[in-house]
């Protein structure tokens, strides 16, 4: 199953796509869509949309799942994150691929084995986790984790199916 992972941002958006078969992740892609800083909102928006789009058209994920968005400081920040989030739960809508929600401490737990693990760690693992992956800008790792995360969690609910435990 090809999996694709989003860690949403306005100015920077992180994408990573795996392959999980059979218990195994391999690494397939990953990057950064950007929109421009000072374009209205509505422009940015537009242009996350327009480049994960393409990511996706590129790779043709059975499933998605996108990081929720952490409670920041800064309000604005934090309405714009939800803004950036929103278009990264729309591009899969749109293109009728199921999409998962995961909060930044369960990805990090699900990689690092610590829900307050350090960005540092996380990147650490991922490469571990995906040797093919290279070196792996902060937000692409992220990406990756989230689809890692997908995996993992997938793989677990499709076990405890199989034992008979969900319906």
């Amino acid at each position: 199953m090809r999996l694709i992972g989003f860690d949403p941002g306005l100015q920077r958006t992180g994408w990573g796509v795996v392959e999980a078969e059979a218990g195994r992740l391999r690494h397939l892609g990953h990057g950064v869509v950007t929109s421009a800083p000072r374009a209205a909102l509505s422009v940015r928006l537009r242009e996350l949309f327009e480049a994960l789009s393409a990511v996706l058209d590129d790779w043709h994920p059975d499933e998605a799942a996108v990081e929720e968005t952490f409670v920041n400081k800064n309000p604005t920040t934090t309405l714009r994150l939800g803004q950036a989030r929103a278009v990264a739960l729309l591009a899969p809508a749109m293109a009728a691929i199921p999409v998962a929600e995961y909060p930044p401490n369960l990805v990090k737990k699900a990689v690092v084995g610590s829900g307050h693990a350090q960005k540092q760690q996380v990147a650490m693992m991922v490469r571990t986790l995906l040797p093919t992956a290279g070196d792996v800008a902060d937000d692409a790792a992220d990406a990756l984790a989230v689809a890692i995360c997908h995996a993992h969690l997938r793989q677990t609910e499709e076990r405890v199916r199989a034992a008979g435990g969900l319906g």
